[in-house]
């Protein structure tokens, strides 16, 4: 496993002043990493599931995503290649892609703000969604200057749209040294691996070769959570993703998310979704049905 911490070299097409890709094969090497970049960042997942972990925001998502991140705002990548999803669109773009000045122009004011937003996380739901994600598949067939005026309708309805939600609204603590970067992988990585089991604090402790008070002290930091409730927080996501996609008994998802006691698992599941199981289950239904 690289463990190094990635800062990610975005490089447009020539001839384009942003980054324009459409991923639609599936790679089984294709692994999620916690990495960053300057550049903002759209990405368009058409449709199935997964987990988005962001700064410190973790949910488990369906029936596509659609998201917008600021710059330098840590995340994983967002679809799992084995997963079934078919396709999925990512844009990036430094702030001042269209020029120093432009977004100071009064024609600019909504995306200026958009792009402020951005820095905790937007993810947009509904007619956005689906039109954004249409318009999104018809810039795969376009080149140049038609490409960018698309763009520039796409962020007007993102900057003009209440469908939305902040996803990481306490903030992320960016002004880490590259060895935190570093560190920060490990542990996501590891507990990406582990969590069906217990992970004791001096094992964590030990793969990032620290004391448990200091790695506590540390993780709480970077994060502003303990490091228990990230591991149940991850384990929730999980168990969500198995309460939408199988028809397994609730004792079930419970162990296979990684609680070893079904009244541990409801008190977890309900204070970090606000609901039981089965009413997820149930609002879930109502949703697709």
């Amino acid at each position: 496993m690289n463990t190094k911490p990635v800062l990610e070299k975005v490089l447009p097409k020539f001839g384009s002043s942003f980054f324009f890709r459409n991923f639609n094969d599936r790679n089984s090497n294709s692994q999620p990493y916690w990495h960053f970049h300057p550049e903002l960042e759209i990405v368009y997942v058409g449709d199935g599931s997964g987990k988005r972990h962001i700064g410190n925001h973790i949910s488990y998502y369906n029936e596509g995503n659609l998201i917008f991140l600021g710059p330098n705002l840590p995340h994983l990548g967002f679809t799992d290649r084995l997963s079934g999803q078919h396709n999925e669109i990512v844009v990036q773009m430094k702030e001042d892609f269209l020029g120093s000045n432009f977004l100071e122009v009064p024609e600019m004011k909504a995306i200026q703000q958009l792009f402020e937003r951005s820095r905790l996380g937007l993810s947009f739901h509904g007619t956005t969604k689906k039109e954004v994600g249409e318009r999104l598949e018809r810039m795969t067939l376009l080149e140049g200057f038609d490409r960018l005026l698309a763009f520039l309708r796409v962020l007007e309805i993102l900057a003009n749209s209440t469908e939305y939600k902040i996803l990481n609204a306490n903030g992320y603590a960016l002004d880490v040294e590259v060895q935190d970067h570093e560190r920060i992988n490990t542990i996501y990585q590891f507990v990406r691996k582990h969590f069906q089991r217990e992970i004791p604090l001096s094992e964590i402790a030990d793969e990032v070769n620290m004391t448990i008070p200091a790695f506590c002290r540390y993780f709480k930091k970077l994060t502003h959570k303990t490091f228990t409730h990230f591991v149940n927080e991850f384990r929730v996501v999980h168990a969500c993703k198995l309460l939408s996609e199988q028809q397994l008994p609730i004792s079930e998802v419970c162990f296979e998310s990684g609680f070893n006691n079904l009244s541990h698992f409801n008190k977890s599941f309900r204070k970090i979704t606000e609901k039981s199981p089965t009413e997820y289950r149930k609002d879930f239904r109502k949703i697709i049905g």
